[in-house]
């Protein structure tokens, strides 16, 4: 019997795999309280649904308060 491990974004032994539907978090801007949610992204911002904090550009700014990534703070679930 041959096991396969699941891959992320692929039709794994378990059905197809998303990697939104896997622990996705939420990050709070500690200025203005703007929530960014993963697995929802931001697409009016060009960021897909899914799309990890880690993977949002570095460059990107508080859609309400204009502040950088360093201050937001992931949101314990």
């Amino acid at each position: 019997m041959v096991f396969q491990t699941p891959t992320y974004g692929t039709n794994g032994p378990m059905g197809p795999w998303k990697e939104k539907d896997i622990d996705m978090n939420r990050y709070l801007c500690v200025v203005c309280g703007l929530v960014y949610d993963e697995a929802a992204g931001w697409p009016e911002e060009g960021i897909s649904p899914g799309t990890r904090w880690a993977h949002v550009p570095a460059g990107w700014r508080c859609t309400e308060c204009g502040v950088g990534k360093s201050d937001f703070v992931m949101l314990d679930v």
